[in-house]
């Protein structure tokens, strides 16, 4: 594989699941792992504590295959952590506790902007809408000008709106922190769940509509049971949804998704219905699992 700088960028978590067990995530840090696991060098962008938790947890990623220097170490802060309840069909609710997560003072720590200087110059940078919402106005400003350098140095930007009410004073709000950002857009990753809770479009036609609207150069619709959808100026293209043999939790499914196609499309120019195909395939296999993190096997594939 060629050489590529990926900076996935947002908080990585501990993880109570559903059956009482331990693990980790974060929708930054899973689009990271599954990268990895496709033969991709991502780099993490965040902030993590220097109690033992934080370190057992960064060593884990780390020996996922991401590259953990620019997860600045807060010493007054740990990790933030959620909670993971499953209801009928593997759909999941999470509780978080947050308030002390060192991601969450990222930008108050003396290196951050030079890491964001070296993050600049990444070919492919990963940012989503759960990033947007633990930060403040002004620090999103330097996410929105963080993606704007990305582009004018040519390099792309995918954006995953993952809309989670409960991060935001109202959905009005999280819409005008993604149309502030909606300009360095690359390739933009919503489901249509999260979509209908922005905006109210239902047909992945509109969905994919409005974000070329807003900027992006390509959109991609997942559609939960009912497959993907993706759209750029003149094509089209449609996945239905992988077989999946035995439902435990979608969690972090989307993320699976979003990883195989940032790979697929960013990485290696595959054809959009390949990538699809690809991508739904890879968020199938994930839900046979508890937690975001499926077993290290799941997802191993050499792109290109």
């Amino acid at each position: 594989m060629e050489l590529v700088r990926i900076v996935s960028f947002g908080e990585g978590m501990i993880e109570e699941r559903a059956d009482g067990s331990f693990g980790w995530g974060g929708d930054a840090v899973n689009v990271a792992v599954y990268l990895a696991r496709q033969g991709a060098a991502p780099a993490l962008m965040s902030g993590m504590g220097v109690d033992g938790e934080s370190e057992a947890v960064t060593a884990a990623w780390a020996g996922e295959g991401i590259d953990v220097t620019r997860v600045l170490r807060d010493p007054g802060r740990r990790a933030g952590s959620y909670r993971i309840a499953v209801g009928e069909g593997g759909e999941r609710r999470f509780a978080y506790d947050r308030a002390a997560s060192a991601a969450r003072a990222f930008f108050s720590r003396p290196e951050a902007e030079a890491v964001l200087a070296w993050a600049a110059s990444a070919d492919i940078l990963i940012l989503s809408g759960i990033t947007l919402s633990i930060y403040t106005a002004s620090e999103r400003a330097w996410i929105v000008e963080l993606a704007a350098s990305v582009r004018r140095r040519g390099g792309k930007v995918a954006f995953d709106p993952n809309y989670r009410p409960a991060g935001w004073p109202s959905r009005e709000a999280a819409w005008a922190a993604v149309e502030a950002i909606a300009p360095y857009i690359s390739l933009a990753l919503p489901s249509l769940e999260d979509h209908l809770g922005l905006k109210g479009d239902a047909e992945p036609e509109a969905v994919t509509a409005a974000w070329l609207g807003l900027g992006a150069e390509e959109a991609v619709v997942t559609l939960g049971a009912s497959g993907a959808f993706a759209a750029r100026a003149g094509q089209t293209a449609f996945a239905e949804a992988a077989s999946v043999e035995a439902l435990v939790d979608t969690t972090g499914a989307g993320d699976a998704f979003d990883a195989a196609y940032i790979a697929a499309r960013l990485v290696h120019a595959e054809p959009m219905a390949a990538a699809l195909a690809h991508a739904t395939a890879l968020a199938a296999e994930t839900t046979a699992w508890p937690g975001a993190i499926a077993p290290a096997h799941v997802g191993r594939r050499r792109l290109g």
